[in-house]
C-alpha cells in the first residue's frame, strides 16, 4: 500500500545561497531552525518596496526503512516559490519552475534505504524572464510555503509523475437530474521489470458509505510499461452537487489488487453537477440560476506572507462565508488543495486560474512554462466539483498589444479546453480593451477589471459602460472581474470622495456598484478586489506601503470594514444589524448622519437611550438623518426584532469641538500617478490650450512608453515631465502603455499635463 509521510518538521533554513548545502558534510552555524510551512518573506513582503528576492535552502535529514527497499519513493511539494532545486544526498533529482503547484520527483534511485540521507532544496524567488509571474501587483514570497511530503509507492502504482496529478480524473460525460454518466480515466505506471497482471477496482460511494457504482478490470502491464485506462460509470438519480445549497459530495476509491494485496488505492470526494451560463441571464447551475455573488483571494496573511496553514485556511473560508459570497475567483495562481477541498464542501463556484498576468516573458514566445502551469493547474485539480472556471490570464494586456501575446492567449484555451472539455474558459481583461478586441471572444466567457470610482471616473460609470457593453456584444458571457477601492480604516470623512481613502468612500463606492450590478442579470458574475487586505510591495498608498488595502477585510483578518456589512446585507440570509462608521468616533457636529447596514425588515434607533422612529429599506440600507449628538460621549444602538430573537449593534461617537487630523489621508500620497512616476508638482497646474495637430509621423502621448523611451530626443521630453521611468520598479509594467492610457486610467493626469507632454513631443519627427 501508499504510504505518505509528512515532512514539516525539522528543518535547517539557510538565507543564503551556498552551493555547498547540498553536501551531507555541510556545516554552517548561521542556519535557522524551521518548520514548514515557511517564508523568508513574511515581514519584508509587506513593508515597502524592498524586499529579498533570491536563493535560499533548506536542509532536512531523513531515514527511509530499509523493508520498504524494491518500492518507488517521490518527494512530494505542494508549492514552493518559484524556482526549486532538489537534491538527496547530493545527486540534483530534478527542478521544477513555478511556485504555485504540486510537484514530485522519483528519489528512488538517490535514496539509500535504511541509513540516514540528507535532503537538501534551493529555492529562489528572483524573477527570471522564462517562469511566470514576470511581474504583477503582489509580493512575490520565497520560500517553501506549502506541505512536503514523503510517498512510497509499489512498483506497480497510478502514475505519480503526470503533472503531480493524482493520475486519476473523474470526467463527468453528460449529468443530469435521472443519471450521471461518468469515466474513470487513469494512468498506471509498471516499474518492474517484468510483466505484471493487476486488477482495477472502481467503487463509487455515497455521503453514508454505500456502494453506488462497481466496476473492475484486469490490465496487465509489461516491464517498465504506462498504461491509460478508461472505465464508465453511471450514477442513477444522483444527489447533484448544488453550491451552497446542498454541497453533497461522493467519494471514489479507486485501487490496484494483486492476488489478496491491494497495492495502491486513491480515495477522491468529488460532486456531480450541471452548468451553461447565458449572455442575457447570467449563470445556471444544475439548470437553476444561480447569482455569483463573487470575491477574489489572496492567500497571504500579515506577518506569514504565503507560509499559512490550514486554520488561516478554514479562517478565509468562514469569513467568505458569513459575507454570503456564492463564488471565488482564486487569484492570481493555484492556491491550495486543502483551499479547493474546502470550495467542494461549503458549495463555492471557482474561478481558478494561472500567473499569466500583467506581461508576457520577452524572450519565450512559446509560452512554454505557461503551458506547463496550465496543464498543472487542470491536472491537479480536475477533481473539484466547485471549480467551473478555468482563468488563462489577467491584465496581459499591459504589457503592450503584441501578436506573440494574443497568439499565446488563443494557445492556453486551446490548451485548456484539449485538456478539460467539460469546463468553460475565462480571462480577465485590463480596463482599456476595447469593446470590440478579438479578446473579448477568444474564451467561452469573459471578465473585464474596472475600477470606476477609483483609478478613474466614477462609480455610476459602471452603468453606462456595462449597457453599451452588452449592446455591442449581445452573445458575449460577460462579468465584472475585479472593481474596488481601496479603504484605510484610520481615514474618515463625512463627505466621502475619491482618493480619501476613507472607510466612508470605501462603503459608499461598494453601495453604488452593487446596486448597478444588481439590476444587470445578464453579468454572470461579479467579484471584489479583494476579500482580504493583501502584500503588494509596489505600493505607498494613503500612508501604507507594501499594501493593497481594498479588502473587505483587513490583512490580518481581524477587522471586517464596513463594506464588508454592505454586501452581507444583500448576499447573506444570516440575521444581523451593523452600524457603520463605527471607527468614525470624533465627531465635530452636533447633528450626524446614522448608516446602517442589515438584512432585517426594520431597524429601530436609540440615541443615549432615547428611542427614535423605526425604520423599513428596500435596499438593506437604513438611514438615520439629524442624529443629535450631545457634548462628549454617545452611546448609539441599533436593534431589530424577528421571530422574537433580537439582533443589535452599539457604537459609540464622542461630539468634540475640533476635528481629529489623524481621520485625514496625507495630501498627495497615493493614486496612480503618484505610485507608478513621479511628475513635476507644476504638471497639472492650469494654462491657456491651443488645438495641437498631432500626425502619424510625430511622437506624441498616443505612443507607448516604450517608443518614446527608443528615440533618444522624446526620451528627454518624458524624462522632463515623468522622470526615469527605467529606474521604477513597475517599469516593466508601464513600458507597454501609451500615455493617453495611463491618462484615461488616472484623474492625476490632466488635460493640462498631456497637452504640455505633447507640445514637445509633436516637434519629434519619426525616422522612416
Amino acid at each position: 500500500m501508499r504510504k505518505t509521510m509528512n515532512l514539516n518538521k525539522g528543518w535547517e533554513f539557510l538565507k543564503d545561497d551556498d552551493e555547498s548545502a547540498m553536501f551531507a558534510s555541510f556545516q554552517k552555524e548561521n542556519y535557522e531552525p524551521v518548520d514548514l510551512p515557511h517564508t523568508w518573506n513574511a515581514i519584508d513582503g509587506a513593508n515597502g518596496f524592498e524586499y529579498f528576492k533570491g536563493a535560499c535552502w533548506y536542509r532536512k535529514e531523513l531515514t527511509v526503512a530499509s523493508s520498504e527497499q524494491g518500492k518507488k519513493v517521490f518527494i512530494e511539494f505542494h508549492g514552493s516559490n518559484s524556482i526549486t532545486d532538489v537534491y538527496v544526498n547530493s545527486i540534483h533529482v530534478g527542478q521544477h519552475r513555478g511556485g504555485y503547484s504540486i510537484f514530485r520527483f522519483d528519489i528512488t534511485e538517490a535514496i539509500k534505504f535504511g541509513k540516514t540521507n540528507v535532503l537538501a532544496v534551493k529555492v529562489d524567488n528572483t524573477v527570471v524572464d522564462d517562469v511566470y509571474p514576470q511581474m504583477a501587483d503582489f509580493t512575490f514570497y520565497g520560500g517553501i510555503y506549502r506541505d512536503v511530503n514523503l510517498v512510497i509507492a509499489h512498483p506497480v502504482h497510478f502514475d505519480l509523475m503526470d503533472y503531480g496529478s493524482q493520475g486519476i480524473y473523474i470526467v463527468q460525460d453528460e449529468v443530469t437530474a435521472e443519471q450521471a454518466s461518468l469515466t474513470i480515466r487513469t494512468k498506471i505506471k509498471n516499474d518492474q521489470h517484468e510483466e505484471k497482471k493487476v486488477r482495477l477496482w472502481v467503487n463509487l460511494l455515497d455521503h453514508l458509505g454505500a456502494s453506488v457504482t462497481y466496476a473492475a478490470q484486469e490490465i496487465v502491464l509489461a516491464a517498465g510499461e504506462m498504461k491509460e485506462i478508461a472505465i464508465p460509470a453511471v450514477i442513477k438519480n444522483p444527489q447533484l452537487w448544488n453550491g451552497r445549497k446542498n454541497a453533497y459530495l461522493y467519494k471514489a476509491n479507486v485501487s490496484l489488487t494483486s492476488f489478496n494485496d491491494t497495492i495502491d488505492e486513491v480515495s477522491i470526494p468529488f460532486g456531480v453537477r450541471y452548468f451553461t451560463v447565458d449572455p442575457n441571464q447570467g449563470f445556471f447551475l444544475n439548470g437553476v440560476p444561480l447569482p455569483l455573488h463573487g470575491v477574489s483571494r489572496h492567500q497571504d496573511r500579515k506577518d506569514m506572507g504565503w507560509a499559512i496553514t490550514k486554520q488561516e485556511h478554514k479562517e478565509d473560508m468562514e469569513l467568505i462565508k458569513e459575507v454570503g459570497a456564492t463564488s471565488i475567483r482564486l487569484a492570481h495562481y493555484q492556491h491550495d488543495q486543502y483551499f479547493y477541498d474546502l470550495c467542494d464542501q461549503e458549495g463555492m463556484v471557482i474561478w481558478a486560474e494561472i500567473p499569466f498576468i500583467s506581461i508576457m516573458s520577452k524572450t519565450d514566445f512559446e509560452g512554454v512554462n505557461a503551458k506547463q502551469q496550465m496543464t498543472e493547474l487542470i491536472r491537479q485539480n480536475f477533481n473539484h466539483p466547485s471549480i467551473m472556471l478555468w482563468g488563462v490570464q489577467n491584465e496581459i494586456q499591459i504589457g503592450g498589444d503584441r501578436p506573440e501575446v494574443r497568439t499565446l492567449v488563443k494557445e492556453l484555451n486551446a490548451l485548456t479546453k484539449k485538456e478539460d472539455p467539460t469546463r468553460l474558459t475565462t480571462m480577465a481583461n485590463v480596463s482599456f480593451v476595447e469593446m470590440d478586441d478579438e479578446y473579448n471572444h477568444i474564451t467561452d466567457t469573459i471578465g473585464y477589471n474596472h475600477y470606476f470610482g477609483w483609478y478613474g471616473g466614477k462609480a455610476e460609470d459602471f452603468a453606462g459602460w456595462l449597457d453599451r457593453y452588452h449592446e455591442l456584444n449581445p452573445n458575449v458571457n460577460l462579468c465584472i472581474s475585479e472593481y474596488g477601492v481601496e479603504g484605510i480604516l484610520q481615514y474618515h470623512n463625512n463627505d466621502p470622495k475619491v482618493k480619501d481613502y476613507s472607510e466612508e468612500y470605501h462603503a459608499l463606492l461598494h453601495e453604488k456598484v452593487w446596486n448597478i450590478f444588481a439590476s444587470r442579470p445578464y453579468l454572470w458574475a461579479t467579484y471584489v478586489w479583494n476579500m482580504f487586505d493583501f502584500g503588494a510591495n509596489i505600493r505607498d498608498e494613503g500612508g501604507v506601503k507594501g499594501r493593497n488595502n481594498k479588502g473587505l477585510v483587513t490583512y490580518d483578518r481581524k477587522i471586517k470594514k464596513d463594506a464588508f456589512y454592505m454586501y452581507k446585507a444583500n448576499w447573506s440570509d444570516q440575521k444581523f444589524v451593523h452600524i457603520a462608521g463605527k471607527r468614525f468616533v470624533d465627531r465635530t457636529d452636533s447633528e450626524i448622519m446614522v448608516k446602517i447596514y442589515s438584512n432585517c425588515d426594520e431597524v429601530t434607533l436609540r440615541v443615549n437611550g432615547e428611542e427614535m422612529a423605526a425604520q423599513t429599506s428596500g435596499n438593506h440600507i437604513f438611514i438615520f438623518e439629524n442624529v443629535r449628538l450631545q457634548d462628549g460621549l454617545n452611546e448609539i444602538t441599533a436593534v431589530s426584532v424577528k421571530d422574537g430573537e433580537i439582533y443589535q449593534d452599539l457604537a459609540s461617537f464622542n461630539q468634540i469641538s475640533e476635528p481629529n487630523l489623524s481621520y485625514e489621508a496625507p495630501e498627495g500620497n497615493g493614486g496612480v500617478a503618484a505610485n507608478w512616476f513621479k511628475m513635476p508638482e507644476d504638471a497639472n497646474d492650469d494654462l491657456e490650450m491651443e488645438e495641437l495637430e498631432i500626425t502619424p509621423d510625430v511622437y506624441s502621448t498616443r505612443d507607448t512608453i516604450a517608443t518614446l523611451m527608443e528615440n533618444e530626443q522624446a526620451y528627454v521630453v518624458l524624462k522632463k515631465y515623468m522622470g526615469d521611468l527605467s529606474e521604477n520598479p513597475m517599469f516593466d509594467m508601464l513600458k507597454g502603455f501609451k500615455i493617453d492610457m495611463l491618462a484615461s486610467l488616472s484623474d492625476d493626469i490632466s488635460d493640462q499635463f498631456i497637452y504640455r507632454l505633447n507640445k514637445e513631443l509633436i516637434e519629434i519627427k519619426k525616422l522612416k
